[in-house]
């Protein structure tokens, strides 16, 4: 052989990411965003799927995200699906905690003298716990509602995740009156398929809340579990008026409102 041709012959074999150890393949593909997993990685080899279907993999997603605790361990049987809800997981309702006017908001009924926005504590009023709100809705002396309507699929939550592993659906909100004035407060959540029929509802009895009262913030939540499969929407409504029927903004006060997708574990 020439010169040339035995030093091509020593050279080592060139080492390809297939070549290496599975334990790396995973560690590398585990900081790819999941779209680029599902939609690409993937449908390389039969090899790459494989490794993208690995448990491991998306239990080392969810440690590096932050989704992952040792006490999970046993409760969690698809770690896929399970670093899919934490990573969609978010408030649904938007201008929850009324930062932005009206927007994102559907006023069903504006009795009286209409919906208004006011600054915490406000009149005769207290503090939110949470210090990140600032501001609420309040009422006046005649109904009061709105409501918003939440698409799941734009939101991505796919029709098969919905219908196969129906995860948890938190539904919080909170709610005050003012000291000086009784008032009345209302909520109503509904699941609804893909043509608006109702599969499951959540309307617990209005509270009446007497003149006088602590003026305190409360929480009232509900926990949609093994609801009916076709969920595509969820329809969220609250609000309500004061009782004494006095001119102004003398109502409920509501604010914070949120509806999240599981998993509770987080």
């Amino acid at each position: 052989r020439t010169p040339a041709a035995r030093h091509r012959s020593r050279r080592p074999a060139m080492t390809t990411i297939d070549d290496l150890p599975e334990d790396v393949l995973v560690e590398l593909l585990s900081l790819l965003p999941v779209r680029d997993l599902i939609h690409a990685c993937r449908l390389v080899c039969t090899q790459w799927r494989y490794v993208v279907d690995l448990t491991i993999l998306w239990k080392r997603k969810c440690q590096r995200e932050g989704f992952y605790t040792q006490n999970l361990d046993r409760s969690i049987s698809d770690w896929k699906i399970f670093y899919m809800l934490c990573s969609l997981k978010k408030n649904l309702i938007k201008n929850a905690i009324a930062e932005e006017n009206f927007q994102h908001w559907k006023v069903d009924k504006n009795g009286g003298d209409k919906w208004k926005i006011e600054a915490l504590p406000g009149p005769y009023g207290r503090e939110m716990p949470d210090p990140k709100v600032h501001r609420y809705f309040v009422t006046s002396y005649g109904p009061c509602l709105k409501s918003q309507l939440i698409t799941l699929q734009k939101e991505g939550y796919w029709n098969q995740l919905m219908d196969e592993k129906r995860p948890e659906i938190v539904v919080k909100d909170w709610y005050a009156a003012r000291f000086d004035c009784g008032c009345r407060y209302e909520l109503t959540v509904r699941l609804l398929s893909e043509d608006y029929i109702v599969l499951e509802e959540f309307h617990p009895e209005p509270v009446v809340i007497e003149q006088w009262s602590d003026a305190m913030w409360r929480e009232v939540s509900h926990t949609f579990q093994n609801y009916p499969a076709g969920v595509r929407y969820i329809w969220f409504q609250h609000g309500g008026q004061d009782t004494q029927f006095w001119a102004g903004w003398y109502g409920i006060r509501v604010t914070n409102s949120s509806i999240t997708i599981g998993p509770l574990t987080l």
